[in-house]
């Protein structure tokens, strides 16, 4: 089962960026610089308040400006929904 989990990811990968508006913990860890503790953090953070833009993530603490530079071609920020 980790096996499939992984090439699917490999695929969302290669061909799509990472939404952190709705990326689980596994696609959010695919990302250079993002560990465990920090995709946690991301999906708590999200949990009360969604990313405007790929720019936001920077209000997880431990993610700055050199993680989207580094990532900035794989990351999208999906529209809001409202709750």
């Amino acid at each position: 089962m980790k096996i499939l989990a992984m090439v699917i990811l490999g695929f969302s990968i290669l061909f799509g960026a990472v939404d952190i508006n709705t990326a689980d913990k596994e696609e959010l860890m695919s990302l250079k610089g993002l560990g465990d503790k920090k995709a946690a953090a991301v999906i708590e953070y999200r949990a009360k308040d969604c990313f405007e833009s790929v720019e936001g993530i920077t209000k997880v603490k431990g993610i700055g400006k050199k993680f989207i530079e580094k990532n900035r071609d794989n990351l999208i920020a999906s529209e809001c929904k409202t709750k």
